[in-house]
């Protein structure tokens, strides 16, 4: 059930639906990673360099221009490590539209899920960048202890996301409560699925298309627990 999403969801992946989807998420991912950079940027030559100067009288120009080269090192590798995440936000805000191409082409028969209020959408978009960003500072946290850090990304990460995306998948035809509840139901299938989905945001370039696969996979999954569910 489990490989059979998987299998689903990356066969979709690049379709000319989801790459329309896909476009948009990198573009904005990449306008939202430029503000940050020049705000960032802004700022830390604003406080830094006279902070310097107070500091250090007499300090020469030409540190003030190394100063700037090292900082813009520094914000170009914390930018590396945003992308993730803050594609996982960006992407959040289209995630319905994911689910009715996946329910449109693959499911025509059945009945479409409603798509979640644009609150509730803005909501969960924020819960995947905080999943993501928690996700991956306990992994980096984890990284002290030798042995166990691998382990520790997949077994959090795992948890995080299939919780999170099956949860939204659910929600299309469910109240919140009940799609909370399915989930929890079915505990074991969700978490197995959401490290499917963890071995996908481990691999770099390709997890800017975690939040998309996820999503499709999990329409997929819910699709195959509820089929089990008596009537």
């Amino acid at each position: 059930m489990i490989l059979d999403a998987a299998r689903a969801a990356a066969s979709r992946l690049f379709s000319p639906e989801f790459r329309v989807v896909f476009l948009k998420t990198l573009g904005l991912t990449l306008l939202a990673l430029l503000a940050v950079w020049l705000g960032l940027e802004s700022l830390l030559e604003w406080l830094a360099w006279p902070w310097l100067q107070t500091l250090l009288p007499g300090l020469p120009s030409w540190a003030g221009w190394l100063g700037g080269i090292i900082a813009g090192i520094v914000l170009a590798m914390g930018l590396a490590l945003l992308v993730a995440p803050v594609t996982a936000i960006v992407a959040g805000l289209f995630l319905d539209d994911i689910a009715e191409v996946v329910e449109r082409t693959d499911y025509r028969n059945d009945p479409p899920g409603r798509a979640v209020p644009a609150l509730q959408s803005l909501v969960l978009a924020v819960k995947f960048f905080g999943v993501v960003v928690l996700g991956n500072i306990v992994a980096l946290l984890l990284l002290l202890l030798p042995g166990i850090n691998i382990a520790a990304f997949f077994i959090v990460n795992g948890y995080l996301l299939g919780r999170e995306f099956f949860e939204f998948a659910a929600m299309r035809f469910r109240p919140e409560a009940e799609a909370k509840a399915l989930r929890r139901k079915y505990a074991g299938t969700v978490f197995l699925a959401g490290l499917v989905i963890a071995l996908f945001l481990a691999v770099p370039l390709l997890n800017l298309l975690t939040p998309l696969f996820a999503a499709a996979m999990m329409v997929h999954l819910h699709k195959a627990v509820s089929a089990r569910l008596p009537v």
